[in-house]
């Protein structure tokens, strides 16, 4: 398939083990497991940092082959799921960031194409997200708004 932007088709990322089952050698159990990830969702770790933290620190290669359910479908089970999606939320970070770069190099053409597909993406984005019901069908886009996401 390619991409959504370009003709290129890209390299795969890297697979994941085809054995669905936990490893022997990790140490925690599913509960402990379960609690860490809400514990790590409240001090504000997004679904893939604490996916990666648990990975990395805890040594806990596969959340689903341990707890038999995703990291966000946990935080889903505990309602500590954040408002808008993880993927909406760098989305906006990348708008902004944009936005704020053609403020200082209003000629860069190729930096305005990027904010016109950065746009597009995200109100594909929201779109799906009121579809399934995961935003509220009067929640809307304002690209105004978008300077507090700029780091």
């Amino acid at each position: 398939m390619a991409r959504m932007h370009s003709r290129k088709r890209g390299k795969h990322g890297s697979k994941k083990p085809a054995k669905k089952t936990a490893p022997s050698w990790i140490r925690y159990k599913a509960k402990e497991v379960e609690l860490l990830i809400a514990k790590l969702s409240k001090d504000g770790k997004s679904t893939s940092q604490i996916g990666i933290l648990l990975r990395d620190t805890y040594g806990i290669p596969n959340v689903h082959a341990l707890c038999g359910k995703s990291v966000s479908a946990i935080l889903k089970e505990k309602k500590i799921v954040p408002e808008v999606p993880e993927n909406l939320t760098a989305m906006f970070r990348r708008f902004a960031a944009i936005k704020k770069h053609l403020e200082t190099n209003k000629h860069d053409e190729t930096a305005a194409r990027g904010l016109h597909l950065a746009e597009s993406k995200i109100n594909r984005l929201v779109k799906y997200y009121k579809r399934t019901g995961r935003l509220e069908e009067t929640w809307k886009f304002d690209p105004d708004r978008m300077g507090f996401f700029a780091e």
